[in-house]
């Protein structure tokens, strides 16, 4: 039976499990930024999943079921991912940047198929290895193994977790500090910092410290304006959600525990989304 976020999050192994799945994330933009930074916010992350479902589920005998930017934009406004117009901008960055690409020379505007990039499909696949080995360090389980051992299950899983994380309101209706970061650019990756510096032995903490002590650095790491970032951070703060240990920008940055209760709830609600699709795929392929 796929684990529940309930499970998930009051698991003793959850904390140092999603520390580790959060360095991999880093490590994925640190390795191709650009992708990264295409999906920077939640709504643009979600998109891309709307994107990666249909180009999974397009059938190659059947021109109804191409990936377009009008069937893209019918999908995005049915799931009220976005507007039209940011649906469509979406899709001509993606073109722009080579994250996905016409299938031939030829078309017409909204009715013209288009793909996926194939190194495209290479990064996301490394965010499932991330999610799976996740899962398997919290309950001893061997889903990554089984995904490596079958990579023919990517297209059936993908739509699948697309679908869980739409549907899901613990991932769509995060509280009010995560809410404040997921619409700032690379803000899931200003979280991940934030969270995977935490000493696990600080948890149970009002005030849990992190490593962040300069705001500056980490905005020029993250390719941040260092004012944005630090006027997201002062928000925050007005939340009483993040603060300084001592003189602000020389000494550690800490989080609530409210916010960490926050940044984790999100994660166990989008893990359990992946199992739940996982173990689906799985007996849709035994199935077969």
């Amino acid at each position: 039976m796929p684990l529940s976020a309930a499970e998930i999050a009051r698991h003793p192994a959850a904390l140092r499990s999603v520390q580790e799945q959060s360095r991999a994330l880093i490590r994925v933009y640190e390795t191709t930024p650009r992708l990264a930074a295409v999906f920077a916010t939640q709504q643009r992350w979600l998109l891309g999943h709307v994107g990666l479902a249909l180009h999974f589920r397009r059938d190659p005998n059947d021109r109804r079921t191409e990936m377009t930017m009008a069937r893209f934009i019918e999908a995005v406004r049915r799931h009220s991912v976005a507007s039209r117009n940011t649906a469509e901008a979406f899709v001509k960055e993606m073109l722009h940047y080579n994250i996905a690409e016409y299938i031939s020379a030829g078309g017409d505007g909204r009715a013209h198929p288009m793909q996926v990039t194939a190194a495209t499909i290479e990064t996301f696949t490394n965010w499932i290895y991330a999610h799976l080995r996740t899962l398997d360090r919290i309950d001893g389980g061997t889903r990554l193994a089984a995904f490596l051992d079958q990579p023919e299950m990517l297209p059936t899983l993908q739509p699948l977790i697309a679908d869980g994380l739409l549907a899901s309101d613990g991932v769509r209706e995060p509280g009010p500090t995560f809410s404040l970061f997921i619409w700032l650019n690379n803000g899931g990756i200003v979280m991940d910092w934030l969270m995977s510096g935490i000493d696990p032995e600080d948890a149970h903490l009002d005030r849990i410290p992190t490593s962040v002590i300069s705001v500056g650095e980490f905005a020029h790491w993250l390719k941040l304006s260092r004012t944005h970032l630090a006027r997201k951070l002062h928000d925050a703060e007005a939340l009483g959600s993040i603060g300084w240990v001592g003189q602000r920008g020389h000494s550690v940055m800490w989080v609530s525990r409210a916010f960490f209760d926050e940044y984790m709830a999100v994660q166990a609600a989008k893990l359990a989304v992946v199992d739940e699709a996982f173990e689906a795929c799985l007996s849709a392929l035994k199935e077969r």
